[in-house]
């Protein structure tokens, strides 16, 4: 499993609210069984309840989701089964949204 590699979510009961993991654990760390992930939810260009600098906007085959940083868990690495491709591009956000979660700057 590769950092910033983005999965479909698969459970159905929560799959409409969050459809999307990003995967932000280190790959020197690929022996454990569970993965750190942040969720993304659909985002709309009006909604702007998310903090820019906490929940970045981040587009997924053209539709705009919002990283919600402050929802950072973590998950069995089996439960990672659809990858989606990657998110590297948007490496920059993703880690200046951990950072602004843990050190508020």
């Amino acid at each position: 499993m590769k950092q910033f590699d983005l999965y479909t979510n698969t459970d159905e009961d929560t799959c409409k609210t969050y459809p999307y993991f990003v995967d932000i654990q280190s790959g020197l760390l690929n022996a454990l069984n569970s993965r750190v992930v942040i969720p993304l939810t659909p985002a709309s260009k009006s909604d702007k309840s998310y903090p820019d600098n906490l929940c970045p906007i981040i587009k997924i085959k053209n539709k705009c989701y919002a990283l919600l940083t402050h929802q950072l868990t973590s998950v069995s690495a089996s439960f990672l089964k659809k990858n989606e491709g990657s998110l590297m591009a948007s490496r920059d956000e993703i880690v200046g949204a951990i950072d602004f979660l843990v050190t508020g700057i």
